[in-house]
């Protein structure tokens, strides 16, 4: 019998994507693919279940993008002085 679409453990609906934190998405992604890996869904539910998944690693990836750009990082000067300094993606 296949389970329904549902957040990790809770036996609740699915959260919005904009509730959810970087790591309670993830955590609900690998619940999905554990599920999908597994063959615990029927054909719908898994349908629904990659869109869900693929909605969550976009959610995830936005959430880290957003931590990058607020990073800052050591440096030193030519004086050798440490500064921070924005990330920059290399």
């Amino acid at each position: 019998m296949a389970e329904p679409l549902i957040g990790p453990e809770s036996g609740e609906a699915a959260a919005p994507l904009a509730q959810l934190s970087f790591e309670a998405a993830l955590a609900e992604l690998e619940g999905i693919v554990q599920k999908l890996e597994r063959g615990q869904l029927d054909l719908e539910s898994s349908i629904q279940a990659y869109e869900r998944g693929t909605a969550l690693r976009q959610h995830c990836a936005e959430k880290l993008r957003q931590v990058q750009l607020r990073v800052e990082k050591l440096t030193l000067d030519r004086e050798g002085n440490a500064k921070l300094a924005v990330f920059e993606e290399s």
